[in-house]
């Protein structure tokens, strides 16, 4: 998978997990991510420490929960099993980019 397919597909992910908050709480996330923190919507991908501590900051001890709901249906779009070990969600999105990767690896041989 390239790149740019799975900066799609997490954004994707990202904007189902917070649509789960409703659509005006999605909308209201994505403006005070950009105003208050300077996290992009476009950009996420390629500020995923930045996103997580701005999730931190914006929801304290909620943020695991929407951490977790954006993994499982990043899982659901790449068509992985969920990995239940998995317990941070910086390290969650970097393995399902690895397996991704190394799937599309092995089908291509």
């Amino acid at each position: 998978m390239l790149q740019n397919d799975f900066s799609k597909i997490l954004l994707s992910a990202v904007e189902e997990g917070f649509s789960s908050l409703g659509e005006s709480s999605k909308q209201a996330i994505f403006f005070h991510l950009e105003a208050s923190f300077q996290v992009k919507k476009d950009n996420i991908p390629k500020n995923l420490s930045g996103f997580k501590d701005a999730l931190e900051a914006l929801f304290g001890p909620g943020a695991p929960y929407i951490e977790k709901t954006i993994t499982k249906r990043l899982h659901e779009k790449l068509g992985l099993k969920p990995d239940d070990t998995c317990a941070d969600f910086l390290g969650c999105v970097y393995t399902a980019r690895k397996r991704t990767t190394s799937e599309r690896e092995r089908v291509t041989k």
